[in-house]
């Protein structure tokens, strides 16, 4: 009998740029691989701006660039998300603190991570928001989560986070 899939959840401010990236990347690396069955990944945002919106038309730019699809609509991080995740993965330091506001018996700190723990060549502490910059910002940002995603699917596969 097969085990339930591995369930990630990506989480930043407003989950349209970085976390629906972090999604969409981690949706092609697992089919890439042949894991859909084994992993399933969902984004969320630790506040209620964009809940409703497709992602940022400049995010999905540089996706498409890399032919990864950008999918979905933004909505907020919940208390169910704990019971939900076997994984749930901060942008940066402040969403990390956010989502850790909403577990006050601090019983699921040990599901959350920072995405830059998972990164292989970039020595990022944190996922940069692009959102009030330019292009190169954007681009960035898919470099950096990609070398996350990467670091994150083989520390999956080894089983390491169980």
């Amino acid at each position: 009998m097969a085990s339930d899939p591995y369930k990630l959840l990506f989480v930043c401010l407003g989950n349209i740029c970085r976390s629906p990236s972090a999604e969409g990347i981690m949706n092609h690396l697992i089919a890439a691989n042949q894991l859909q069955d084994q992993i399933i990944c969902d984004s969320a945002g630790t506040a209620s701006y964009h809940v409703g919106s497709p992602p940022d038309r400049r995010m999905t730019a540089a996706a498409a660039k890399r032919q990864i699809n950008l999918t979905g609509q933004a909505r907020q991080f919940d208390r169910s998300d704990f019971e939900a995740f076997d994984l749930i993965l901060a942008m940066d330091q402040e969403n990390y603190a956010n989502i850790l506001r909403l577990d006050s018996s601090g019983q699921y700190r040990h599901k959350v991570k920072l995405m830059c723990d998972f990164c292989q060549n970039y020595s990022d502490r944190e996922v940069p928001d692009p959102y009030y910059g330019g292009e190169a910002g954007f681009n960035y940002v898919i470099e950096l989560l990609l070398d996350a995603c990467n670091g994150l699917l083989s520390q999956v596969r080894q089983g390491a986070l169980d």
